[in-house]
C-alpha cells in the first residue's frame, strides 16, 4: 500500500532531471511543505476543492490595474516575510517594506518640488529629505519614486476617469547635494480592495482590511542597492494591526503641522500646513 510518506518522496524524486538546482530546490521544498500541510491538518477533498476555487477566482479578479495575488501575499504576511529575510541592510541603512500591488512600472517624471496631488483636495504636506550612502554621503542624481492612494483612500489606478492618471505619483531626481522634496496631500489610512477573493478571506477569519496612513518609496543610486520602503504617519489609526503587517518602526515619522509663511512660499504651499522629513540611507550593492 502507497503511504503518504512514499507520494512525497516520489514526488520529489520527479525533480531529479530539473536543470535549474534553484528550481528543483524551490519545488521540492514546496511539495514537502505542502504535504505535510496536509498532513497535518488531515485536509479533505473539498476542503481542497475549495481552496482551488477560491486561488482560481483569485486570478480571475486579476486585471492590469489590480494584482489580487500580491493582495493575498500581503495579508497573509508572505509578502512581509520575504522582503525582511532579504532585506538584511547594512547598519543606517533605510528598512525595507513591502511594494503593494498598486505599483506601476513608470511614475510621471516630475520636477523637485512638483505637486503630486493632482486633485487638491487634502491636506497639504511637503515630504523632503536626503538621499545618502550608509557612510553619510549624499547621492546626487538618486532617483525616487514615490506613489500614495488620495484623500479617500484609492489609487488612480482604482477610479479611471474620476482620478487623473498620475494622481499621487512622481519620479523624482534629486539635486546636487541628494535632496529631493515634493508637495503632497496628507496621507491617511484606508482598506485595502475587499471586494475579491482576499476581502472574503478577510471577512471569513473576523481582520479588518485596514492599512494606516503612508506613503510609497523606492530609492535607487548608482552603485548602491535600492530600497523598497514607506513612511507612516505617526499616531494613525492601524500601526499596530496593519492588514499587511508592514509597518516597522524606523519609518513612523511626524508629519508636523506647521505655521511658517516665509516657509511656505519656499514650499509653494498654503499656510499652515504639515512637513515630514524622511532621510533614504542606502548600501553599498
Amino acid at each position: 500500500m502507497t503511504t503518504v510518506d512514499a507520494v512525497t518522496a516520489e514526488a520529489v524524486e520527479s525533480l531529479r532531471n530539473t536543470d535549474d538546482p534553484r528550481l528543483r530546490e524551490l519545488l521540492a521544498a514546496l511539495i514537502r511543505h505542502l504535504h505535510a500541510f496536509a498532513r497535518e491538518t488531515r485536509l479533505t477533498p473539498p476542503e481542497w476543492e475549495n481552496a482551488v476555487a477560491f486561488l482560481t477566482e483569485t486570478g480571475r479578479t486579476c486585471t492590469d490595474t489590480r494584482q489580487e495575488f500580491i493582495l493575498l501575499s500581503d495579508v497573509l504576511g508572505l509578502s512581509t516575510v520575504v522582503e525582511t529575510v532579504n532585506g538584511h541592510r547594512a547598519p543606517g541603512a533605510t528598512e525595507s517594506t513591502v511594494l503593494g500591488p498598486f505599483h506601476l512600472t513608470e511614475s510621471p517624471v516630475r520636477e523637485l518640488g512638483a505637486d503630486i496631488d493632482l486633485v487638491g483636495t487634502g491636506e497639504p504636506c511637503v515630504i523632503s529629505g536626503v538621499v545618502r550612502s550608509t557612510d553619510g554621503t549624499p547621492l546626487p542624481g538618486a532617483v525616487v519614486d514615490v506613489w500614495q492612494a488620495d484623500p479617500h483612500g484609492f489609487y488612480d489606478v482604482q477610479q479611471p476617469g474620476v482620478q487623473p492618471s498620475g494622481n499621487g505619483r512622481g519620479l523624482f531626481t534629486a539635486d546636487a547635494e541628494g535632496r529631493f522634496r515634493f508637495r503632497t496631500c496628507v496621507p491617511r489610512a484606508y482598506p485595502v480592495p475587499a471586494d475579491g477573493p482576499v476581502g472574503a478571506l478577510l471577512k471569513a477569519t473576523g481582520r479588518h482590511p485596514y492599512r494606516p496612513a503612508h506613503v510609497h518609496f523606492i530609492a535607487s543610486a548608482a552603485g548602491h542597492a535600492p530600497v523598497t520602503t514607506h513612511v507612516f504617519v505617526a499616531g494613525g489609526e492601524y500601526l499596530d494591526s496593519d492588514a499587511v503587517f508592514a509597518v516597522k518602526e524606523s519609518l513612523v515619522k511626524d508629519f508636523t503641522p506647521t505655521d511658517d509663511p516665509a516657509l511656505a512660499a519656499e514650499f509653494g504651499v498654503p499656510n499652515p500646513f504639515r512637513h515630514a522629513r524622511f532621510d533614504l540611507v542606502l548600501e553599498r550593492a
